[in-house]
């Protein structure tokens, strides 16, 4: 049915799977969507007025009708503690380290993606919050030198594929919603708070970055923002070619 539905292409290890909960949560909306028209069809017939001419004042006389509420009930409540809570659990339970993953720190504004990596040295320079301006998206303190050679870039990232990657999600103005839509991931920048999401790209390419929430008047310029997967040794040089350059943009 994935073919039916006509969905993008995947292009990192967790697509599959949501994928195929896409695929479920359609085939039990056909099914819901049958079973409620063939109940309409039959109260339509059942009820007709050649034979009930006069209506009934005392309605239902028996409890069927909250038997039926109940077990509704009961079925949704299996699916959460049965499916729901189980693949949530399985999901936060895979969390890879840091140490084996790309980490990027992603700051949403209106309207661009900022990204910033840790330099040749795998460390982060020291942040402040009050040293968030225009021309520090970061909060970056500039006497640290562990951001000496921090990367900063402006809409377009760059990850290496088949090894997980980590993004610490933000916004420095709005809520916005960091989605990459090949990788079937997504998470909401919120201002104050950094968030992680994390996927694992299996694909090089260069893939779309959306804002899943609406932003503002410049909402559909977030994307522009893109995720370019390469080879370990082509995202080597990328890093290395702007290290110390952690520029803040606009």
């Amino acid at each position: 049915m994935a073919d039916f539905l006509k969905l993008p292409p995947i292009a990192s290890e967790q697509g599959a799977g949501v994928n195929s909960l896409v695929t479920y949560i359609h085939w039990l909306m056909i099914v819901l969507f049958v079973g409620w028209l063939i109940y309409f069809g039959y109260t339509l017939f059942r009820f007709r007025k050649d034979r009930h001419a006069r209506a009934d004042y005392h309605g239902v006389r028996n409890h069927a009708s909250s038997y039926i509420e109940f077990t509704v009930a009961g079925i949704e409540a299996c699916l959460l503690l049965f499916i729901a809570v189980p693949l949530w659990a399985r999901a936060v339970e895979k969390f890879p380290t840091e140490k084996e993953s790309t980490v990027i720190q992603v700051m949403g504004q209106q309207f661009a993606w900022n990204a910033r990596y840790a330099g040749p040295d795998g460390v982060f320079g020291r942040q402040d919050i009050t040293r968030v301006k225009a021309d520090n998206t970061f909060g970056v303190d500039p006497a640290d030198p562990a951001g000496k050679d921090d990367v900063q870039v402006l809409n377009e990232m760059h990850v290496p594929v088949n090894k997980p990657v980590i993004a610490y999600v933000s916004s420095r103005d709005v809520i916005h919603s960091f989605k990459v839509l090949a990788m079937r991931a997504a998470q909401d920048a919120i201002p104050g708070m950094r968030i992680p999401m994390w996927f694992k790209p299996t694909k090089e390419g260069k893939y779309q970055v959306y804002c899943a929430q609406l932003c503002g008047n410049g909402h559909a310029s977030m994307a522009q923002g893109m995720i370019v997967v390469e080879s370990e040794e082509a995202y080597k040089k990328w890093l290395a070619s702007k290290s110390g350059a952690a520029t803040s943009f606009e």
